[in-house]
């Protein structure tokens, strides 16, 4: 437990070289150098084409080199503050260039291929990329420093949106089931003892820590006790179709994402009607992702209650572990309401 909390609030102002973004900033930054470069006239011109593709080899091998020492010095880096560590980056950027350039020349003479400079410049080579280097390593790792703190706080707010959300989504599922025990106890006790134990289990998942998902067989398993309780409150009323077998149980999920969506589908959808209704939950796999769609009928004429609360929250949260990649799609239509939630089996966060 010591060793998570540390590596949490390690400082984290260097960016993740390894990941696929970083890597193509830095590749595209990379390629601006070497046409910036290769449109410097020379004394003794050679056909532009030739030289841009060298040179873009060149300049690529060197910028991937750079990315691939910074990954792997993220984490003794990051012991640093923010100053020293950006310090001791642009140094080791400047340090891997000049080696490399040096062993790039020395080749390039070895084997007599033409492509650097002359064996007298070598000094020069090596001075002007490491220069180059310098100016480069500087802007870029600025810019990578900005971007990774901009985040941050993105997420440090979506968070914090996805924790009030849920916090005020809780007492109205807990006023829902308190109503439902009072009406069992004196009826009932047996059936009421039950309904305790499945609201205690509701809840113990409820109040569980957010960054600590759990799995979609589990979500699965509270859906049916929270049905349950709503059996014994609706009676016949409440009809309930499932169709989950194509689901991964082992799916990673976080707690409670489905559940306020079937509350929903009950309290706006189902308990206003005097004849009640049926409640459909359906998932499929479908190209890489999952597809869990809720269904449930509309009241004819009773006023229509706000549901946007537990939209707002279930939304939030699927952005918050999914990105872009999940979604939530809300689909209205004559005498049926459907909501439908899309997540990626191979998930980022």
């Amino acid at each position: 437990m010591q060793q998570r909390s540390t590596t949490m609030t390690a400082p984290n102002w260097l960016p993740q070289f390894c990941t696929v973004p970083t890597l193509f900033a830095v590749m595209v930054v990379a390629e601006l150098v070497a046409l910036v470069v290769v449109s410097v006239p020379e004394a003794s011109p050679r056909p532009w084409l030739p030289r841009l593709g060298v040179l873009s080899v060149y300049v690529q091998w060197l910028a991937l080199l750079n990315a691939v020492v910074l990954c792997s010095l993220r984490r003794p880096l990051a012991h640093f503050d923010v100053r020293a560590g950006f310090g001791v980056a642009w140094l080791v950027c400047l340090l891997v260039t000049a080696l490399a350039s040096a062993v790039v020349c020395q080749m390039d003479q070895a084997l007599g291929l033409g492509l650097s400079v002359p064996a007298g410049s070598s000094a020069r080579f090596v001075l002007d990329n490491a220069a180059i280097a310098a100016l480069i390593a500087a802007a870029l790792l600025r810019y990578l420093y900005v971007l990774e703190q901009w985040r941050e706080r993105v997420r440090a707010a979506s968070k914090a949106q996805v924790e009030a959300l849920q916090a005020r989504i809780r007492p109205h599922f807990l006023f829902n089931s308190m109503n439902t025990i009072a009406s069992l106890i004196r009826t009932r006790p047996a059936e009421a003892e039950r309904t305790v134990e499945d609201l205690a289990d509701l809840f113990r998942a409820a109040l569980g820590a957010d960054d600590a998902p759990g799995t979609l067989g589990e979500e699965l398993d509270l859906i049916a006790r929270y049905l349950h309780l709503e059996r014994l409150r609706l009676g016949d009323r409440l009809g309930v179709e499932i169709d989950v077998s194509a689901l991964p149980r082992d799916f990673a999920l976080p707690r409670l994402l489905l559940q306020p969506l079937i509350e929903n589908a009950i309290y706006h959808g189902i308990e206003p009607r005097g004849d009640g209704g049926t409640l459909s939950l359906r998932g499929r796999r479908e190209a890489g992702a999952l597809e869990i769609a809720i269904s449930n009928p509309l009241p004819a004429d009773a006023p229509a209650r706000r549901n946007g609360l537990a939209l707002a929250n279930v939304r939030a949260r699927i952005e918050y572990h999914f990105g872009t990649r999940g979604v939530l799609r809300v689909e209205p239509g004559p005498g049926t309401y459907t909501v439908t939630v899309r997540l990626p089996e191979a998930v980022a966060r």
